[in-house]
């Protein structure tokens, strides 16, 4: 895909984090996915990303052993469903990939498909912006996920601070 093609795949975004009292990070991970490096090139340009049609599958053919790697020692049984979810809104089929790979109940992911419907994928911020969402409009129980899907797969495991 060229250039000008990518540009209509994004929208337009930045973020920002204050650092306060709404969440407290428990863990932190990164895991690269094998057979993924055809996906961006790193030059002294800039950053040239080429999306992968397969990318969809790698997040939900590798979704659980991230998390698990990244944050399973904290998550007791594999109790994805009991958790929020704060996951990069990469497209409708990334999240699909990782509702499916992981088994999580309908309405899951909804910050991060109403932050992709109101503003698209910005790439890096839009993380800040599904957390954002979160903390705006949800009431969340203890523990949290965030994943960044592409190139790589971050995980955070994050507690809600008590009000």
């Amino acid at each position: 895909m060229k250039a000008s093609g990518l540009v209509a795949l994004f929208g337009d975004g930045a973020g920002a984090l204050i650092v306060g009292v709404g969440f407290e990070l428990v863990s932190a991970a990164q895991t690269v996915r094998p057979n993924s490096d055809s996906n961006a090139d790193g030059h002294a340009s800039g950053l040239v990303f080429r999306p992968s049609f397969k990318l969809p599958e790698t997040v939900r053919d590798n979704a659980k052993e991230c998390l698990v790697e990244g944050v399973g020692p904290h998550v007791l049984g594999g109790g994805w469903n009991d958790l929020f979810w704060a996951v990069h809104p990469g497209g409708r089929k990334i999240l699909g990939s990782v509702e499916e790979g992981l088994a999580l109940a309908l309405g899951k992911l909804h910050a991060s498909r109403r932050v992709l419907s109101q503003y698209g994928n910005m790439s890096g911020a839009s993380i800040i912006f599904v957390l954002d969402e979160l903390r705006r409009h949800d009431d969340m129980p203890q523990g949290g996920l965030g994943v960044m899907p592409g190139i790589s797969i971050e995980t955070m495991l994050l507690r809600a601070a008590a009000a």
